[in-house]
């Protein structure tokens, strides 16, 4: 069995509590184990039990650096809506490692001019795995953060929606082999 990274917090470190999306404060000295690192974020687990959401700023109570900032689809020559795709390709759910476009909770992409200047807002209907998870903020945050990046980008609006509601069926054949669903 794969063993998993582990890590003595140095410093209490504030935390994001799955899948209830509350913040939370994890004690100096809780040691934690790393359960996914995609998306720039940290799921782990605590010692005393529970899963965690470690955001970048934090990941040096971890005794970890962040990382460095990511150039994909700012530097590019691509249509933007490919680049807002490839953003999208970046968010995760914490507890699924299965990027949102792949999980198919990514209903609509939709650019608009936002002025004179060339800039586009970006409107993107999205849902959730169930519609009660607390995560739903965290991951709407997550890609308005990453949209408003790109420089094109005026604003970025996310609209969580539940109709129609998500089934597995909705997902991709990569993430459906990947999560052993074949």
């Amino acid at each position: 069995m794969a063993t998993r990274e582990e890590h003595t917090l140095n410093r209490p470190c504030e935390a994001i509590v799955i899948p209830y999306g509350s913040k939370s404060e994890l004690p100096k000295g809780t040691v934690v184990r790393v359960m996914q690192r995609l998306g720039g974020s940290l799921t782990v687990a605590a010692d005393f039990g529970g899963l965690y959401r470690i955001d970048p700023e934090n990941f040096d109570a971890l005794g970890l650096e962040r990382p460095p900032a990511e150039a994909s689809a700012a530097a590019s020559d691509r249509p933007l809506e490919e680049r807002v795709w490839d953003e999208l390709r970046t968010c995760f759910d914490p507890e699924i490692p299965v990027n949102i476009v792949e999980l198919g909770l990514v209903y609509d992409c939709a650019l608009e001019a936002a002025g004179q200047d060339g800039r586009q807002n970006v409107r993107i209907k999205m849902t959730l795995t169930a519609p009660g998870c607390g995560m739903g903020d965290v991951l709407a945050d997550d890609v308005r953060t990453k949209l408003e990046r790109l420089p094109e980008v005026d604003r970025a609006e996310v609209e969580l929606v539940f109709d129609p509601p998500w089934n597995q069926n909705m997902m991709s054949d990569a993430a459906r082999l990947q999560l052993g669903f074949y």
